[in-house]
């Protein structure tokens, strides 16, 4: 399994209208009966590869020997419709979810890590349904969604890491260059939710210049790279001051070891975290805007960092990052998009929202995609960096007033 297949399908995130499950009437409910899906260690078996609009209820047995997750996602592969996990070896669950027509994936996740069994397609025909209920209640669905996103991305995360750390231990440099970029996309999507955990963050994603400045050992994917993407004699630092080998020698092997095992162990007290009813209050508690302020978030992060190429100093591999942030930016609005169409003002700011995006895709596209890998961010033009700056501020204006909206 490698981590380019598992990001695949990644890149072209789009904004569907939100579907929510138990929030619609009885006479939209689909009249088939119930889905029937056996997860084994291997397989992901759906009794049926299409369906009609409406609710769909998923009736999932686990007969393998791993605790299970079954997924619904939507066409892009990312934005997860539904999913229902800690299915015990033995166990059922059901997932009831109200899906609109369209094109669709399912999967199952033995042992809640990876990128999971299974993957089919999945179609649902029929009319578009009405959704109905309790503003209160869809809302809380959105949270529940985002953070099944946000487990599904720290799931990939753990065993992607554990591939990139023994690439990295056995000197394998070539491998583990190839692997850094894609297995970082992970963490750039759901970033904000590391960053408000303290020195996770820290350990696992500081720069060296921003760890030399609050006087932090250095660790991470950072610490890495600079092993991987040795500097030359004369290069500096990101500070643009420092030289690049002052103080500085690369790793023994023994050092790697260190530095594999130390990230490793951070990912898995995420993936911990993440995992927590610590985690689930703290979203509950933000509700809609803390999803908003997450995509506010993530597009600060390409802003302040990406653009200016000093995220990835050694490896040039911003570009990975800026498209990831961005990818993790829509995926959140894509929660609240409805909420904020439905207030007065809401329906020409996401207009502006939708456009935004569209053109700021529509650049980074040209520079790459996940499948065929992104441009080295040194071959970017200063008109280049001009162009994706006036596109990151023209979709920053309206985004900026999305959690005011959403919560008018």
């Amino acid at each position: 399994m490698t981590v380019q297949r598992m990001i695949g399908g990644a890149a072209a995130l789009g904004v569907a209208a939100l579907v929510l499950a138990g929030c619609v009437a009885k006479a939209d409910v689909a009249a088939a009966e119930a889905l029937t899906v056996t997860s084994t260690d291997t397989t992901c078996d759906v009794s049926a590869a299409t369906s009609t609009s409406g609710t769909l209820a998923f009736e999932v047995a686990n007969t393998g020997s791993q605790v299970s997750e079954f997924y619904l996602l939507a066409s892009d592969g990312l934005r997860i419709v539904g999913e229902v996990e800690n299915i015990a070896p033995g166990a059922s669950r059901t997932l009831t979810v109200v899906a609109q027509p369209g094109d669709y994936f399912t999967l199952c996740k033995p042992g809640m890590v990876g990128d999971g069994v299974g993957r089919a397609a999945f179609g649902v025909s029929g009319e578009a349904v009405a959704v109905t209920g309790d503003d209160a209640e869809q809302k809380q669905q959105a949270v529940t969604l985002y953070a099944a996103f946000v487990k599904d991305q720290v799931e990939k995360l753990v065993p992607a890491v554990d591939e990139l750390a023994a690439a990295y231990v056995a000197a394998d440099d070539a491998t583990a260059r190839t692997l850094f970029p894609q297995v970082r996309a992970y963490y750039e999507r759901i970033e904000p939710v590391a960053e408000s955990l303290g020195d996770l963050d820290p350990k696992i994603d500081y720069r060296e210049v921003d760890a030399v400045a609050e006087s932090l050992d250095w660790t991470g994917f950072h610490r890495i790279e600079k092993d991987l993407w040795v500097p030359a004699q004369d290069a500096l630092n990101a500070d643009g001051v420092t030289p690049a080998w002052q103080d500085w020698a690369p790793s023994t092997p023994a050092e790697r070891q260190g530095y594999a095992d130390t990230l490793v162990s951070d990912i898995a007290e995420l993936n911990d975290y993440v995992h927590s009813d610590e985690f689930s209050t703290a979203l509950d508690e933000q509700g809609v805007a803390g999803i908003s302020n997450g995509a506010i978030a993530l597009l600060d992060e390409v802003a302040t960092g990406k653009i200016t190429g000093e995220e990835d100093w050694w490896s040039g591999t911003d570009l990975y990052d800026f498209v990831a942030n961005v990818e993790g930016s829509k995926m959140a609005y894509s929660l609240v998009r409805d909420f904020a169409e439905s207030k007065s003002e809401g329906p020409a700011l996401v207009d502006d929202i939708d456009a935004g995006y569209a053109a700021l895709e529509e650049q980074l596209a040209t520079y790459g995609s996940w499948d065929a890998g992104f441009a080295g961010y040194a071959q970017l033009t200063d008109a280049d960096k001009r162009t994706l700056t006036d596109l990151l501020n023209a979709l920053a204006e309206p985004l900026s007033q999305l959690t005011g909206t959403v919560l008018s």
